[in-house]
């Protein structure tokens, strides 16, 4: 049913609960997983404005990107999954909609996390935009 399930991940409990649940599917229908953490350009534009911190912030989203995608990695070779990994920059809900569409993905599995913050409040979550605009089947993973 699912040969191509895309995992975004951000390293957050919600993303690890997504990774569990899309482990799991993928396992029982011998599924790759593509897992893709996205860099959000706007954080990075909001630290390009203030000069030197731009350098530093733009490193240590780079090494947590690296990270996020290593724990993922590991959990798919737990599982016995076949993994691709990819970084992308851009707004987050865009870039795994691109993604999904150039990799050929049947599932987006994403994670939600019964808390929300003030932002997601008033201008919704990643999780609320991949959901409106999908063109894949979505599951979302609640932790």
């Amino acid at each position: 049913m699912y040969h191509d399930i895309l995992i975004p991940t951000d390293g957050s409990d919600a993303s690890v609960t997504a990774l569990n649940h899309g482990m799991e599917i993928a396992s029982s229908m011998d599924a790759t997983v593509h897992l893709l953490h996205v860099v959000d350009v706007g954080v990075e534009m909001s630290a390009a404005a203030v000069g030197d911190i731009a350098d530093d912030l733009t490193e240590a989203l780079d090494e947590d990107a690296k990270e996020a995608l290593n724990q993922a990695e590991q959990m798919a070779d737990e599982a016995g999954v076949t993994s691709k990994r990819a970084i992308l920059e851009g707004v987050p809900e865009d870039a795994i909609h691109q993604y999904s569409a150039d990799n050929g993905i049947d599932l987006i599995v994403v994670g939600e996390s019964e808390e929300s913050t003030i932002t997601e409040q008033f201008f919704g979550s990643t999780t609320d935009d991949v959901l409106e605009s999908a063109t894949v089947s979505v599951l979302v993973a609640r932790d």
